[in-house]
């Protein structure tokens, strides 16, 4: 017996191993809404700030899923390539004001002549060409899509999915032209007597009389007339479409592409809704995310990713819930009446779609005042759910996801 250690000795090697643990940080736990936390946040004495909510990585690689579902999604998608434009410094919205189709290609000493114009600040040529698909005529503008994102309205400048889809040689398409035409993101349109197009994004231009983007390359060989449509920046409907006209002499089209600006505005007539980039269904619920937060300007997208782990542990659990509420956002009915959108161009607003139902959630956070940030930002999410329990933990996790994807 004398060979066996104390009672004493055993217990204290037993709390040696548990100060070790304890130093260690822990064993690392998975909760069932996502959030992560360790072993050593769990102890009720530990401080407050250890005991804040860790966001669940891995949303690059988790896809959004249309079907209602309370089980979580077991197949991941691959990672998405880098998208054109990540990363970047953000890109100031400087959209024409006039719009011109020249006879022929525009010289550079007539391009001089134009920026001179009184209150011409800015002037752009690139290439311009009509194609038919199917026997349908489509008006087309031939861009580098680097030099020509700053000239389309700001929600379509900040979303990456136009500048890469037209970066890989595809359509982008008018948001009008599109149904217009019937179109269908993700399709594959083919050029009568040219090649096969796939319709990538959707988005409104602001280009009257243009039905879309393509990239400099593809219009080349499409045969495209080179420098023969001018844009031009300035104040507000300020610029002569006549002075434009004779620069450019007989045979040019000019369009004024700023005119409310140039009209008195009638009292009380109610403003048009704002168009929104639709880019169709992003792989990813990370990128389903940020696109959906330019849909509120100053939202950050980790705001809308934090709601979704916490609601439905991004569409692994799409309810119903004991109170009623249903999808990936947990809306409830009528709430989804007046702020349901259809986020991917397919007709039809579905709560339990998260391409509708994750900015429909930026739709109706942004009218409560989430895009002021601050306290303004608390209360709308304190509206999404009428707990500052809630709204701690929401904020606490898209810091958390701020850390993760910084």
């Amino acid at each position: 017996m004398s060979g066996l250690p104390s009672l004493r000795a055993v217990l204290l090697m037993v709390i040696a191993v548990l100060t070790v643990t304890a130093v260690a940080g822990g064993v690392a736990l998975m909760l069932d809404d996502g959030t992560m936390w360790t072993s050593s946040e769990t102890s009720a004495r530990a401080p407050a700030r250890e005991r804040a909510p860790r966001a669940a990585a891995g949303l690059d690689r988790l896809a959004p899923a249309t079907r209602p579902v309370r089980e979580p999604v077991k197949e991941p998608v691959e990672e998405q390539a880098q998208e054109f434009g990540k990363g970047g410094p953000g890109v100031t919205s400087t959209p024409p004001r006039v719009l011109a189709i020249a006879p022929g290609e525009v010289p550079r000493r007539t391009r001089l002549r134009l920026g001179a114009l009184k209150h011409v600040q800015k002037v752009a040529v690139v290439d311009a060409g009509a194609v038919r698909m199917s026997g349908t005529g489509l008006n087309l503008l031939a861009v580098d899509p680097a030099a020509f994102r700053s000239w389309t309205p700001q929600p379509v400048a900040d979303e990456p999915g136009v500048w890469s889809a037209l970066s890989r040689g595809e359509l982008v398409a008018d948001a009008n032209a599109t149904r217009r035409l019937g179109m269908m993101l993700g399709a594959v349109y083919q050029v009568d007597g040219g090649p096969r197009l796939r319709l990538a994004a959707s988005a409104p231009l602001g280009l009257t009389g243009v039905d879309g983007l393509v990239s400099a390359d593809v219009g080349r060989s499409l045969g495209f007339a080179p420098g023969v449509a001018v844009l031009l920046h300035g104040k507000p409907g300020a610029i002569s479409e006549a002075a434009v006209r004779r620069v450019l002499g007989r045979g040019a089209q000019v369009v004024a592409l700023d005119a409310a600006a140039r009209s008195t505005p009638t009292q009380g007539q109610p403003q048009q809704p704002r168009q929104q980039v639709n880019v169709g269904r992003p792989g990813s619920y990370l990128e389903l995310y940020k696109a959906s937060a330019t849909r509120c300007p100053g939202l950050s997208w980790t705001v809308l990713a934090a709601i979704g782990q916490v609601e439905s542990g991004h569409g692994r659990n799409n309810g119903p819930s004991s109170a009623g509420a249903l999808g990936p956002m947990q809306f409830m009915p009528a709430t989804w009446k007046h702020y349901g959108v259809d986020g991917d161009g397919d007709g039809k607003a579905d709560i339990w779609s998260p391409y509708d139902a994750v900015p429909a959630a930026a739709a109706y956070l942004c009218a409560n005042g989430a895009g002021q940030g601050g306290e303004k930002l608390r209360k709308a999410i304190w509206f999404y759910n009428h707990s500052w329990d809630y709204v701690n933990k929401v904020m606490g996790i898209a810091q958390a996801y701020a850390r993760t994807y910084a």
